[in-house]
């Protein structure tokens, strides 16, 4: 068995094509944490990850902290035995520990990153116009880029985000799906408002309506609302998955690789999800196009639905010398595994550690 001989992290910095605004924060820029692992038969891996700061507890300080002293440890040892030591203590920090356990499975070819033939994989795409010619016109650019889903944000003021979902909704009428995404930025009795006042015309699903770990009010969301729940912040574990199955009106469950660390816990908790009786989306709006590619191979053998493993398209640069094609408002993945650019890389790092 061959060991890991070097280990280099990157924090990289990647300016926004255009701010891209949640509920809880508004990005200038993504800075994923970037890991790349040599062995000593000069194999290399890669694998990333993007604390997002408002998402959930963890931090990027702390994220730094965990992955600059496991990477450290990691030197030296098999692949397997470096893998089972981060999935140990990843509950401590999910996203840095995805970073490098995804590195690891790159370095070692894992199964779930080949495939017999290229496959097609539909992305959503946001809808970011405010005014209604606006919106109307970004509407129509997108079906005409093939763009068959579109994503809206809401959970700001019930309503004025009623207003302007009725607006997307005529211009998008019988040629698009929607789905709205509160980003847990109501309270229990406005996302029950807001539900209550939907038409449920050409909406798939309603996303994560009030706060992660109140489970309460956002099923008595779902008991009211006239189109299906989608749980996301909630879901990192499978008996997360087992309990959104128990919730009536819960038709969805959002997964991010960066919540369940490895491609192959992530595989299980996609199966997991129809099992409990609800249908998986999958995706990281907030990832590189490291992280879009990780769970685009994994969503090849999961998915049908729009994927949500778009971020690579936000920012300015891409990081592979062959960027991920996107053509139609849909990946393009074909057999090939992907190689950094390395003078991307070196440019867009803003600070980096290696150990050896």
């Amino acid at each position: 068995m061959t060991k890991i001989a070097k280990v280099t992290v990157r924090r990289l910095h990647l300016p926004l094509l255009r701010p891209y605004r949640l509920s809880y924060r508004t990005f200038e820029a993504f800075e994923p944490f970037l890991v790349e692992i040599e062995d000593s038969e000069g194999r290399i891996g890669f694998g990333d990850g993007h604390v997002s700061p408002g998402s959930s507890a963890e931090t990027r300080e702390g994220g730094w902290a965990f992955l600059t002293a496991q990477a450290r440890d990691a030197v030296g040892r098999g692949t397997g035995e470096a893998k089972s030591a981060v999935l140990e203590v990843a509950h401590l920090s999910k996203v840095a520990a995805t970073s490098l356990v995804t590195a690891i499975e790159v370095l070692d070819d894992h199964p779930l990153l080949s495939a017999d033939g290229p496959v097609v994989l539909p992305q959503l795409a946001p809808v970011n116009a405010s005014e209604a010619d606006a919106i109307t016109a970004e509407i129509e650019a997108g079906i005409e880029a093939g763009f068959l889903t579109f994503k809206v944000k809401v959970g700001k003021n019930v309503e004025a985000d009623l207003a302007r979902v009725r607006v997307i909704q005529d211009a998008a009428s019988g040629q698009a799906t929607l789905r709205l995404d509160a980003n847990r930025g109501f309270s229990r009795e406005e996302a029950i408002r807001f539900a209550r006042g939907l038409d449920p015309a050409g909406i798939e699903l309603f996303e994560q309506p009030c706060d992660a770990e109140d489970w309460d009010a956002n099923a008595a969301v779902a008991a009211v609302s006239p189109v299906p729940l989608m749980l996301d912040e909630p879901i990192s574990t499978l008996a997360d998955i087992e309990r959104a199955g128990t919730i009536p009106g819960v038709g969805f469950c959002k997964l991010k690789l960066k919540r369940f660390v490895s491609l192959d816990l992530l595989h299980e908790g996609l199966e997991a999800v129809r099992t409990n009786g609800m249908e998986p989306v999958l995706g990281d709006g907030l990832g590189s196009e490291v992280h879009s590619w990780l769970e685009a191979c994994v969503a090849r053998s999961t998915i049908r639905n729009a994927g949500e493993f778009n971020g690579f398209l936000k920012p300015r640069d891409r990081l592979f010398t062959e960027p991920l094609r996107f053509v139609d408002g849909a990946i393009h993945l074909d057999t090939e595994r992907p190689r950094l650019d390395r003078a991307a890389v070196e440019r867009l790092t803003a600070e980096h550690v290696t150990y050896s």
